[in-house]
């Protein structure tokens, strides 16, 4: 079966030189025989390797290859200067070998004898050593993460905004803005690249890691994407029914309290919650108090005893211990 040296350097057929060379040496380093001295199937995939770098690093055989194939070497047999060379198998009196099969092209000249300095594979296994740790000596060093809490307030929180924080870097007090996205909550982490330690000898600085807290409301508070209020209504507005105004992250709305109103009955504004950068806001549910006044004249006392005599029905009759 016609192999393919492309893929086995894991190449496409139209690879730069450089290319191919990258692909070989990381392939080399992977497979090499120094790395993998009991693994045959390592053996044997690093002189795949090696042979189908021998044929796509010279450019007069990648020709010859991309035209014919694999067995471009039988095309051509005994041109001189520049043919493919042909070996052949004999057999005789005494004994069998290789006629014409110059050895050291394959040992000699690219592994070398082993003799000098330059030589084997060890040598090349070493200089692949030398350079991947020349390459991790000069890799600069990243500067460390700072961590820091900060605390935002509520309407910040919920509608986001700008907050100011004071970092100290190795002893330097610097003071950045920090932007608050809308919806965020209590406890939610923001990273922000780049603003933690500096790295020495020029490396990339490290990042600022927030922890979120949310600041509390005198009259609102959060469950999730949903606001809740506690909603004063005098005793008339209860009784009679009125249109209250209450504020919202949008802006003042006008709440329609309906008549005979109890405490604690819990009126919805709906999608007036928290809206978040994404999906749908949450809603607003304003929840009833009846206010009743400390202190009356004698008037409105003989109007609160006539009005009470209208009173009927017992509001504790379904009270049980």
């Amino acid at each position: 079966m016609a192999e393919d040296y492309y893929k086995i350097l894991g190449v496409s057929r139209n690879a730069s030189q450089d290319e191919i060379q990258k692909a070989y040496r990381k392939l080399a380093r992977k497979y090499h025989p120094d790395l993998n001295p009991d693994d045959e199937t390592a053996k044997k995939k690093f002189q795949e390797v090696q042979k189908a770098f021998d044929v796509l690093n010279d450019p007069s055989k990648r020709e010859m290859y991309d035209r014919y194939g694999s067995s471009f070497e039988s095309v051509g047999a005994g041109a001189e200067g520049g043919g493919p060379r042909t070996y052949t198998w004999t057999s005789g009196g005494g004994g069998g070998g290789f006629e014409d099969v110059d050895f050291s092209q394959f040992f000699g000249e690219r592994f070398g004898t082993g003799g000098g300095p330059s030589g084997g594979f060890a040598d090349i296994f070493s200089q692949f050593t030398r350079a991947g740790t020349a390459g991790r000596r000069r890799a600069p060093r990243r500067g460390a993460d700072l961590q820091y809490d900060l605390q935002v307030p509520f309407r910040t929180a919920v509608l986001g905004g700008e907050v100011h924080l004071t970092v100290d870097r190795d002893g330097k007090t610097d003071t950045i803005a920090v932007r608050i996205p809308p919806g965020i909550e209590d406890g939610q982490k923001m990273r922000l690249r780049g603003q933690g330690q500096p790295a020495p000898a020029g490396g990339e600085p490290g990042d600022l890691l927030l922890t979120i807290h949310v600041a509390p409301h005198p009259y609102y508070t959060r469950r999730g994407k949903n606001l809740y209020v506690k909603l004063p209504v005098r005793v008339s507005e209860a009784i009679l029914g009125a249109k209250v105004d209450v504020p919202t992250p949008k802006g003042t709305v006008t709440l329609k309290v309906p008549p005979g109103t109890s405490s604690g009955a819990r009126l919805r504004i709906k999608g007036h919650g928290v809206a978040p950068k994404s999906g749908p806001p949450g809603d607003l549910f304003a929840e009833v108090q009846i206010v009743v006044p400390k202190k009356v004249d004698a008037e409105a006392r003989e109007l609160i005893e006539k009005f009470a005599q209208y009173e009927t029905a017992d509001p504790r009759r379904d009270l049980v211990w």
